[in-house]
């Protein structure tokens, strides 16, 4: 009996150190064509959240670079990836994308190219964060869907589009998780 515990501890052990190490070596390319995976983000606390620039939820910028400003120097990480799924609303190059964030809500945390969350072409981050085996899957319904994601690498947290991201939730798990 012990020895069955022991094994499936380590088992159990093994998996959550496979996991974490699987979403700093995916691909991604910034939205200034550099590719690069996340491991430079490695041990710090990651917000992951697919954005849209024409969106009745683009507001949402300013909350995540505000959490962002607040939260960089502790170790927070706010990660944006452009996707045109939803109603059409990210229709721009990325070089629109990365100007009208700029120009419009100051966005000073890291944002990659525009991708697929859903279907056939979905990027493997995604596939990663809402796979059958994931913490939290299922499908991105719309745009501002947020991942919270630990300093271990592990996704502790999903919040839809209506979550804003400086909600008294969203902050006290980001802090718990810093």
């Amino acid at each position: 009996m012990k020895r069955t515990l022991a094994l499936a501890l380590f088992a159990l052990s093994t998996l959550t150190q496979l996991s974490a190490e699987m979403i700093y070596d995916i691909p991604v390319t910034t939205i200034d064509n550099q590719s690069e995976t996340l491991a430079k983000h490695e041990g710090k606390v990651l917000l992951i959240v697919n954005v849209a620039s024409k969106c009745g939820f683009t507001g949402q910028y300013e909350n995540l670079e505000s959490l962002y400003q607040r939260y960089k120097d502790k170790g927070l990480v706010v990660l944006g990836f452009p996707c045109n799924q939803f109603g059409s609303q990210e229709p721009g190059t990325n070089a629109d994308i990365a100007s009208f964030c700029s120009l419009n809500y100051g966005v000073t945390f890291p944002m990659y190219e525009k991708i697929e969350v859903n279907g056939d072409g979905q990027h493997p981050l995604y596939a990663y964060l809402t796979g059958e085996n994931a913490a939290f899957p299922g499908k991105i319904r719309w745009n501002f869907n947020k991942f919270l994601v630990g300093r271990d690498g592990e996704v502790i947290a999903r919040y839809g589009s209506m979550t804003n991201p400086e909600s008294a939730k969203v902050v006290l798990a980001i802090e718990n998780a810093l």
